[in-house]
């Protein structure tokens, strides 16, 4: 990326990267449905990581702090193995576009993390902010009119792996977010972890009960969607951090479950209920009260 962008482009590339971000989940469901949930997910990062070596170029580890290099490395690979895996082994599409709001807790969870981790100092809508948030996962896992714990339980256990990973990897996520403002001193490792989780899910297929792949033009180009949306997300949101209006890219990125999901539905050509849509809203506006929570007020 030119070192001649300015703000207001940089601004620019931070937002492509969450509309990138948000065609990730449709995408990566409709790969896993063509090679496999473990070998999709493999040959997403590594065509990724093959995608970002020319444009945030080869990673020097000389330079990297040791510790965000082993924590960094083993919470971004498990988060990634968590989003991946998560949404190909649900048990259609419908649950996986469900499934993929319980990952978009995660804001809530770098706020929590936050506070325990780095004193991050909040305010108290933090409360009713995690209290929405965790309403409104709950609302769209019962898919009801109204939260019924049965139907939600009934509805997890149905398929506790992908579910059980989706809540897992928010989690990774939230303590991934914490390491790197603590630890990453500014470096960005996003290469290295990449290439660090195809390496694993290539590990993962060699020694599972392997589906085949199995090659076809629309396959090839959904697989190479996928995994341009990954990398070029990251590569835009790296200029968008450095050199852009990052309060401005913070509040838009809280409304990517709902660009997801929109995403999703119409890619993977599925109708998604009302109770998911006002769970999703819930999912929103509780993240974005903690955000709201943690800001500095006027004057301080």
């Amino acid at each position: 990326m030119s070192p001649s962008l300015g703000p207001n482009a940089a601004t620019l590339c931070g937002l492509g990267a969450i509309v990138l971000w948000s065609t990730i989940v449709g995408l990566i469901r409709s790969v896993s449905e063509h090679f496999g949930a473990i070998g999709g997910a493999a040959l997403i990062y590594t065509v990724g990581a093959l995608l970002l070596l020319p444009l945030l170029g080869r990673p020097r580890l000389r330079g990297f702090p040791r510790i965000y290099l082993v924590l960094g490395s083993l919470l971004f690979v498990a988060y990634e193995l968590c989003l991946s895996l998560s949404l190909g082994f649900a048990h259609n599409r419908a649950q996986a576009i469900e499934i993929s709001i319980i990952n978009y807790l995660w804001p809530c969870f770098t706020i929590i993390l936050a506070i325990i981790m780095n004193g991050q100092p909040a305010r108290w809508p933090i409360i009713p902010g995690i209290a929405l948030a965790l309403t409104g996962i709950a609302w769209v896992v019962s898919g009801d009119q109204a939260i019924s714990l049965q139907q939600t339980l009934a509805n997890v256990s149905s398929n506790p792996l992908s579910y059980g990973l989706a809540f897992a990897g928010a989690v990774i996520w939230g303590v991934y977010c914490n390491v790197t403002k603590r630890y990453a001193n500014g470096r960005n490792g996003v290469v290295l972890f990449f290439l660090l989780v195809a390496a694993t899910l290539w590990l993962q297929y060699a020694f599972s009960d392997r589906q085949a792949l199995s090659f076809s033009l629309p396959a090839s180009l959904e697989l190479l969607a996928a995994a341009a949306a990954m990398a070029g997300g990251y590569a835009l949101w790296n200029v968008g951090v450095l050199r852009g209006n990052l309060t401005l890219m913070a509040s838009a990125s809280y409304f990517t479950p709902v660009l997801s999901a929109l995403f999703a539905m119409v890619w993977l050509d599925t109708q998604l209920t009302s109770a998911f849509w006002q769970g999703v809203a819930m999912v929103t506006g509780g993240s974005l009260l903690c955000w709201l929570a943690t800001r500095e007020a006027p004057g301080h």
